[in-house]
């Protein structure tokens, strides 16, 4: 009876180990060939990232869950924002240069001459060229991944259920939703949301912290330095004007406020930077989407008549008649107030805020084009320009990328914060210059005694390039080992607002990379590198980590 027992125990035994191989084996069957170094997110920062894996002979994969690479640099923002542009180093500054070399030629010139645009403003003594137009830009990103012969995967998306394998603190792999397993020794979190970030378990914000949070003084609820991007005459903010118990217009909120300097988890708008054109040949007209909701610019129609029209005029000329259009003014492309849900949001929670972002913003277009409430004079200009035909062709001239400003964030072991963009702090394990003003949008849109307001801008400038902690694009040691995030990186929320450029992203995530091969090399964490080691490599590729440093080399 006892020996039977036993057989009877080591048939289960058996049939367990065969079923777990088989599971191992249904695994294995959907896992592509193991990398070095896994990027997840297809940005400026993604496509620097991966390039400088497979330049420092490491196998290297990007996935990409949209259809293109570049984000917003070849998303339609072509007029580079960067603040002081000698602070620009390594393969960011080799992308400028690419871009010149581009526009040196005659045939890049289709509607207009070269002669007539290029001036010292755009294009730097070197060859650096700082406007561009986005299937450029496009190209560029994929030339720089096809000559070092970097695998992208398109249109899969990490898998948010569980889609995160990790042993102990370490990533092992991760599932994109249809099922497919990516393995790597490293992984970059390069997207603007921070998904893989989150659900590897890696500490986040969300929203403003309060200025008691990191003794700053320009963090939380601005009120008071809100005066950019303002309404400059009463507007009266109710469905019927002057009647409270009317309801208030779309986009007006109703909550409260906040007090002054206190956190909340609001972020700043979103919006398109639109791509558009005044050659005829090349322009489609402003689309009136299907759900436009006349009420819903009633706000800008009486802004309008009260005398101030100033919603397009943040346009930037880009090369061949086309423009950079970004927000301007107290109602504009900016969406307040109706993205707080998208950060954290799952994929159908943040395609229904993709589609109300897109249709206010084609509709305000529409709007203004072709709305009889819209006084003549501006009916006429903004019908002077339309979208491109050659310009996100499959998409109808619109943008593919919206312009999420700000998402998550990453607490690490250093939290970069208005002390250091101001000087007050200056780390010394720097991976790189961050050099633009302090620069929130709008947050939210409110009434005070009885009129309009918007609330949440801040644009505080007037200090040097600032160097970049290396601490502040890894996690804490307990929480991951072998992962690195360039653009959901720590730092609060007004300090981001410097940060969060797209040089500085591609300058973070070639920094990011290299840190990544430097830790497989040597075997370790990412947070136990050698930092001497690190930055000796950043400068040998060209990135510059101090200011004084770019002076001297000047």
């Amino acid at each position: 009876m006892r020996s039977e027992f036993f057989l009877l125990c080591r048939l289960l035994t058996a049939a367990w180990v065969s079923c777990a191989l088989a599971q191992d084996a249904w695994s294995e069957s959907t896992i592509e060939s193991k990398y070095d170094v896994v990027v997840y997110g297809g940005t400026s920062a993604g496509v620097a990232a991966a390039v400088q894996a497979g330049r420092m002979g490491k196998s290297a994969l990007l996935i990409e869950p949209g259809k293109h690479v570049g984000g917003l640099t070849s998303g339609g923002l072509g007029a580079t924002d960067s603040g002081n542009k000698s602070a620009i180093g390594g393969m960011a500054r080799e992308f400028y240069r690419r871009i010149g070399k581009h526009y040196t030629d005659d045939p890049a010139w289709i509607f207009e001459e070269r002669a007539s645009f290029i001036s010292p403003r755009v294009l730097s003594a070197d060859g650096a060229m700082w406007r561009f137009e986005p299937r450029v830009a496009e190209r560029i990103f994929r030339q720089l991944l096809d000559e070092h012969q970097i695998p992208v995967v398109y249109g899969q998306r990490l898998d948010l259920n569980g889609g995160v394998r990790k042993s102990n603190a370490r990533i092992v792999s991760i599932r994109m939703e249809g099922g497919t397993v990516y393995r790597g020794e490293m992984f970059v979190d390069a997207t603007y949301e921070g998904d893989l970030m989150a659900k590897a378990g890696v500490t986040f914000h969300v929203g403003r912290e309060s200025n008691s949070t990191y003794e700053e003084t320009l963090n939380g609820v601005q009120t008071a330095h809100a005066i950019y991007h303002q309404f400059e005459v009463p507007v009266d903010p109710y469905v019927v004007e002057g009647d409270v118990e009317s309801g208030l217009l779309p986009g007006v909120s109703a909550a409260d406020v906040g007090k002054e300097g206190a956190g909340d988890a609001r972020i700043q708008a979103y919006n398109f930077r639109m791509c558009l054109t005044d050659v005829p040949e090349n322009k489609i007209p402003f689309p009136k989407p299907a759900r436009y909701n006349p009420l819903r610019y009633e706000l800008l129609a009486r802004y309008l008549h009260a005398g101030v029209w100033d919603a397009l005029k943040l346009t930037t000329p880009m090369p061949n008649r086309k423009t950079d259009t970004n927000n301007h003014g107290a109602f504009s492309t900016d969406n307040i107030g109706m993205n707080y849900d998208y950060p954290k949001g799952d994929y159908v929670t943040r395609r229904r805020i993709l589609r109300e972002h897109i249709d206010y913003q084609q509709g305000l277009m529409w709007f203004l084009a072709n709305d009889e409430r819209v006084p003549d004079n501006v009916r006429n200009e903004v019908s002077r320009w339309g979208l491109c035909k050659d310009e996100f062709v499959k998409n109808g001239g619109w943008p593919h990328q919206l312009y999420v400003r700000e998402a998550r964030r990453m607490i690490s072991d250093y939290v970069m914060s208005q002390h250091d963009c101001q000087g007050r702090s200056v780390v010394e394990d720097s991976i790189g210059l961050a050099a633009y003003t302090m620069d929130s949008h709008h947050v939210q849109r409110y009434v005070r005694q009885g009129r309009v307001r918007n609330e949440g801008d801040v644009e505080v400038g007037g200090f040097p390039p600032y160097p970049i902690s290396y601490r502040a694009i890894r996690p804490r040691q307990s929480e991951c080992t072998n992962l690195l995030v360039p653009v959901c990186l720590s730092a609060s929320h007004i300090a981001y607002g410097s940060i969060r450029m797209e040089p500085v992203f591609m300058v973070l995530g070639q920094s990011a990379a290299t840190a990544a091969c430097q830790a497989i090399d040597t075997g370790v964490a990412v947070q136990e590198i050698e930092l001497k080691k690190l930055q000796a490599r950043l400068r040998a590729d060209g990135q510059i980590l101090t200011w004084s440093e770019r002076k001297q080399r000047q």
